[in-house]
């Protein structure tokens, strides 16, 4: 078992694979496991991070101070010092994504390509998501099974969970297994606190954008608007696919990410 102490907090991770290292950043209230069903997919041709934020899985869940995503993406420079990584590209989904945004803001000197899945430059200059879903978001049923219905229906098909009994049952497993629910919220207002539009322009990094075309957690519409507003940023939309493209889709998504990656290696690599 790996930890690091970064910024004052103990950060559980993983690392394989070999090649160009390559950090892959988890959601709102998400842990390494997230990436469980994808990752060796990366692995063959990179050296994969996954950690579990602050507030989830093995790492520490202080109380304060207030998460933010700032925070987070503080939290991924400070695994890399950890590593003794100079610069790594980067994959982050939903509040993933928006980590992602303020490592290219904040921290562009440590990025190869950058990869912004399925999230949103934030709601002041974002489309929000249906009122009936945000408010599920901000308040999870408190019943696993509920909950987990809730996230397979927002995340995948129903043809997906009719096949893949194994998603299905990790999902109910992390339902009937949460985190605390004060690290469920602060997770929750740190990503709802995100706005990186004055900083999108600034990003310099090589930038895609992929985004499932029938999502509502958050809308498939803010891809275009992260892409037209980062410059040359690519976008690609990942048709039927939900929240989850990345899982259901992965056929499809992660040769489109690797084949972004290969084309921006990290220079002196």
């Amino acid at each position: 078992m790996c930890f690091a102490t970064v910024n004052g907090v103990q950060i559980y991770y993983e690392v394989l694979g070999q090649g160009e290292p390559l950090l892959l950043v988890n959601g709102q209230g998400g842990d390494h496991h997230g990436w469980d069903m994808i990752r060796d997919g990366f692995a063959a041709s990179h050296r994969v991070i996954v950690w579990d934020h602050r507030g989830t899985g093995q790492s520490d869940k202080p109380r304060e101070p207030a998460y933010s995503i700032e925070g987070f993406a503080a939290d991924a420079v400070g695994l890399l010092d950890h590593l003794g990584i100079r610069r790594a590209h980067a994959y982050g989904i939903s509040m993933g994504g928006r980590i992602c945004q303020r490592l290219g803001i904040d921290h562009g000197s440590r990025l190869g390509g950058l990869v912004l899945g399925c999230t949103t430059p934030g709601n002041a200059h974002g489309v929000r998501r249906p009122a009936e879903v945000d408010a599920r978001m901000a308040n999870r049923p408190s019943d696993p099974e509920e909950a987990a219905r809730f996230l397979l229906d927002q995340m995948v098909t129903p043809a997906f969970v009719a096949t893949h009994p194994e998603y299905v049952e990790a999902a109910l497993e992390r339902a009937r297994n949460p985190i605390p629910a004060y690290a469920q919220r602060m997770h929750y207002l740190a990503s709802e606190g995100h706005d990186a539009w004055d900083g999108l322009p600034h990003i310099t990094a090589p930038v895609l954008v992929i985004h499932g075309s029938d999502d509502t957690i958050n809308p498939t519409a803010n891809a275009a608007l992260l892409a037209g507003r980062i410059p040359g940023a690519e976008l690609r939309i990942i048709q039927g696919g939900r929240h989850g493209y990345f899982i259901e889709f992965a056929d499809e998504a992660t040769p489109a990410v690797l084949d972004f990656l290969a084309r921006h290696p990290i220079a002196g690599a």
